[in-house]
This record gives structure tokens, C-alpha cells and sequence, in this order.
């Protein structure tokens, strides 16, 4: 009624140039999301992959909730047991370990260089 046959005949299909050029944004914005998201998280999870499963006994390690233990026991593919004070051993998920410290590791480096500079400055 309000639209005459003339109008209604003239909206028909598109090219397949402009429909190409209307997808493009979404693709580049994939291709984007790719390289500056997706890929240094996988690259952040294989890492941490691996060194949750290089955890050996006698290493120091640091877990999510903020406990820092010595590991005495590698119990199976799971979990480790660490010791975070004397005789207090406890027993954890190896995904929850955040960072682990070998044997001849140094706790900070960094606390080195202070005390040397707070000497040099008395």
C-alpha cells in the first residue's frame, strides 16, 4: 500500500563486492584479536604447563593463595606436598603453583643491591 511496485522491485540482492567489504571489518577485527589476545595467553599457558610439571622435589614454590614452601614429596601428577614450616607439610593441586624457585635460585636479587646502596649512603 504505502510502498509502490517500482520501490519494492529495486532493493534487490547486492553485488558480492559490497557484501566482501561489509564482512572485512569482522575479519580483521579476528585477525586482530588473534596476534594481541588469544596467542600470548596460549603462549602464557604452555608455560606455565610446563613448569608446573619441572616442579622436583627440593624446589621452592609459591602458590595462588601466597604460600611459599619447600617441596618434599612429588605425590603423583597432581599434586606435590611442601613443607611451609617445620614438620607442617601441606599438600596442593600442581595448577594452583603460580612460581617455583630451583635449589641455587637467590629469593630476591634485588635485596642485594638495596643493602649495598644503604651502606654506600651512611
Amino acid at each position: 500500500m504505502l510502498i509502490t511496485p517500482a520501490y519494492a522491485q529495486a532493493a534487490g540482492a547486492g553485488d558480492t563486492n559490497s557484501m566482501l567489504m561489509s564482512l572485512l571489518p569482522f575479519a580483521l577485527i579476528f585477525v586482530i584479536m588473534y596476534f594481541l589476545i588469544l596467542r600470548p595467553q596460549q603462549k602464557k599457558v604452555k608455560e606455565h604447563a610446563d613448569l608446573v610439571k619441572n616442579v622436583r622435589r627440593g624446589d621452592t614454590i609459591v602458590t595462588q593463595g601466597g604460600l611459599v614452601g619447600k617441596v618434599t614429596k612429588v605425590v603423583d601428577d597432581d599434586q606435590v606436598e611442601f613443607e611451609i614450616a617445620d614438620g607442617i607439610r601441606v599438600r596442593q593441586m600442581r595448577q594452583m603453583i603460580t612460581g617455583v624457585r630451583t635449589k641455587g635460585e637467590p629469593a630476591k636479587a634485588d635485596a642485594k643491591d638495596d643493602k649495598k646502596d644503604e651502606k654506600a649512603a651512611s
